[in-house]
């Protein structure tokens, strides 16, 4: 059967039909056009659907029954998992300890780099200090041959200042 004859038999539209195939992942055969093929098994799991629908139950809960779909995987023994286990830890231990033991080396490593950029920078800080320091004592003058500042001219009296100023502004 077609989409619209189910979409008739259940009475809803062929949209909900093609949504509860997709949402619910129904295992449905299509045609060469991608037209979904509906088996009476098919129907009557979409009959199951619409009657969960109906109790209130939202699509999104609903868990089809799917029991021609076949199951996929291995059952393995239960002592078997308990030993792939205690491997996969065993290597995540290992691998752990490793991490841990490369990255106390590197941080080792940048630590002496560390140190031997800081004394290079000290003893590069005392040579600066030292021609500072030289510069300093050549910069200084000595005390004991300062001679004190005299003038060369002798003062004017307050009647010669008078006659240049007004020579000045009468122009002699």
């Amino acid at each position: 059967m077609y989409t619209s004859d189910v979409a008739k038999l259940l009475g809803v539209s062929q949209s909900t039909i093609q949504r509860w195939v997709k949402q619910l992942g129904l295992p449905m055969e299509k045609n060469e056009r991608g037209h979904y093929l509906f088996n009476q098994d098919g129907i009557d799991l979409l009959k199951g659907i619409q009657e969960q629908i109906q109790n209130g139950i939202s699509l999104q809960d609903i868990n089809p029954d799917q029991r021609n779909k076949p199951r996929k995987g291995i059952i393995k023994a239960p002592g078997e998992n308990d030993k792939v286990i205690e491997m996969l830890l065993s290597k995540v231990t290992e691998l752990e300890s490793k991490l841990n033991a490369k990255a106390d080396s590197v941080a080792s490593y940048q630590l002496l780099h560390h140190r031997g950029e800081l004394e290079e920078l000290q003893n590069q800080v005392k040579t600066l200090m030292e021609r500072v320091n030289t510069v300093e004592n050549q910069m200084k003058p000595d005390l004991k041959t300062d001679i004190p500042l005299v003038h060369d001219q002798p003062r004017l009296s307050k009647k010669t200042k008078k006659k240049n100023i007004i020579s000045y502004l009468l122009g002699f």
